[in-house]
């Protein structure tokens, strides 16, 4: 007998596996279980995937759906991780709970590099490993070292082409070979949902906002994300849009829509703001938006790829140079989004739907700021980089890099070239490291 369990947190990634299941990217199986984990920080106030609208149509590729977190309960999906030791306890427990019995098992889960998904990677030792990409993240590099142990059983990448022709780097230091979902699969799936959630708003032909709720991921401070939804619809307005519908986070604080309210009557728009948690996919098929605004949304290279409405970024410049620590994953979503889009300033190029960069353009710029998060990950990478930097920084791609950062991988951007040995030098490191310490003794 077999067993087939795929992991999820997001309607998004649900989708994804439904696409994938039906477009015949999995093998036949005797059991298919859907493993749905709810990684919200106060799950008990914030619904699950499997109690939001659109899931009943999604469930009916599973034979069963089980619950992460009432198998590790106390504990949180997020900040829990079996002991070495405890793994093969935790087998047999899941495989008595869950019915699964001595199944041969295998595995398909999203952010493979962190938890929930990588504990249950380590609880089923021999289980072959599927990784699917829910969003932008995929293009970017894995955000930190993989065990091997781990690493080594991933089979493939699967991931919808959000970005015709740019390959993910997530896992290629396993040599891990990426699969597209079939956008057509995909898209089908979508259609699937476009009548779930009541009381979405009917609105004509609106601009569309997308909120993210990055304050919740210490990059904006609030009253900096509520200036950002306002830059989103001034910039609607900008354009000529005096319908608006705001689309926020689930998990987004009501407050963050008082603002936003107070400055769409400033400036004579109707605004409406949607308050069922359905995919941002549903809501384009339900209002066909005449623009789709937000800041690095995935929702906003679904609404362009799939759908072929006019999308718009704002914010994105900031959110360069906030990111922290650089190796940030959110760091390649933002950089594509930016690269990618236009801004509202540009009301041609939105109305062409024109992209700042070519595919080999984009995936060049990707592979140099890849290599600059995860050097010690994607080694082999450096050349490229360096060929980039030489050839292509300039002001505005200086935003993807960070001067000192560069400098601390001896790479060209950084210090002058004549001084670029000293940040591999042990003994000038040490000097400098002596010279701080004495300085700040003076200043005491």
């Amino acid at each position: 007998m077999s067993t087939q369990i795929f992991m999820a947190s997001t309607l998004y990634g649900t989708a994804t596996l439904a696409a994938a299941l039906d477009a015949g990217c999995f093998d036949a199986a005797d059991r298919r279980i859907l493993l749905v984990s709810n990684n919200a920080t106060t799950p008990e106030t914030t619904p699950s995937v499997d109690g939001m609208p659109g899931f009943d149509q999604l469930r009916t590729r599973f034979d069963d759906v089980v619950s992460w977190n009432e198998a590790i309960f106390p504990f949180h999906p997020g900040g829990w991780s079996p002991r070495v030791e405890d793994a093969p306890m935790w087998e047999r427990y899941l495989r008595l709970v869950w019915g699964i019995g001595d199944d041969d098992v295998a595995l398909a889960v999203e952010s493979i590099q962190v938890h929930p998904a990588l504990g249950v990677a380590q609880i089923f030792t021999d289980a072959p490993l599927t990784v699917y990409a829910d969003g932008l993240m995929s293009y970017g590099p894995t955000r930190n070292k993989l065990d091997p142990l781990v690493g080594t059983r991933v089979e493939r990448l699967l991931h919808l082409d959000l970005v015709p022709g740019l390959a993910p780097l997530l896992l290629t230091e396993f040599g891990v070979g990426a699969e597209l979902v079939p956008t057509e699969a995909f898209a089908k799936v979508l259609s699937e949902l476009a009548d779930t959630g009541a009381g979405l708003p009917d609105v004509e032909r609106p601009a569309v906002l997308l909120g993210q709720y990055l304050s919740a991921l210490g990059i904006l401070s609030p009253d900096e994300e509520e200036s950002l939804h306002v830059s989103m619809l001034t910039g609607a307005v900008g354009l000529g849009h005096t319908r608006v519908v705001f689309k926020p986070h689930p998990t987004a604080p009501a407050r963050f829509t008082r603002v936003l309210e107070q400055e769409a009557e400033r400036l004579g728009a109707d605004l409406t703001v949607v308050d069922t948690p359905v995919l941002a996919e549903v809501l384009y098929q339900r209002v066909r938006p005449a623009l789709v605004v937000g800041c690095f949304s995935t929702a906003l290279l679904t609404a362009s790829a799939l759908y072929g409405l006019p999308v718009a970024r704002v914010g994105t410049e900031t959110l360069l140079d906030r990111l922290t620590p650089y190796e940030n994953s959110n760091r390649v979503p933002v950089t594509i989004v930016d690269a990618l889009l236009p801004e509202p300033a540009d009301p041609t190029a939105v109305a062409d739907g024109r992209q700042g960069l070519d595919t080999d353009a984009l995936a060049a710029l990707v592979r140099a700021v890849g290599f600059a998060m995860q050097p010690k990950i994607l080694p082999e990478l450096r050349p490229a980089a360096e060929e980039y930097l030489r050839s292509n920084l300039n002001a505005r791609t200086g935003r993807y890099f960070k001067k000192r950062r560069l400098t601390s991988l001896g790479l060209p951007g950084g210090i002058p070239e004549r001084l670029a040995f000293l940040p591999r030098n042990s003994t000038a490191r040490k000097v400098v490291r002596r010279a701080r310490a004495i300085r700040r003794s003076i200043k005491r």
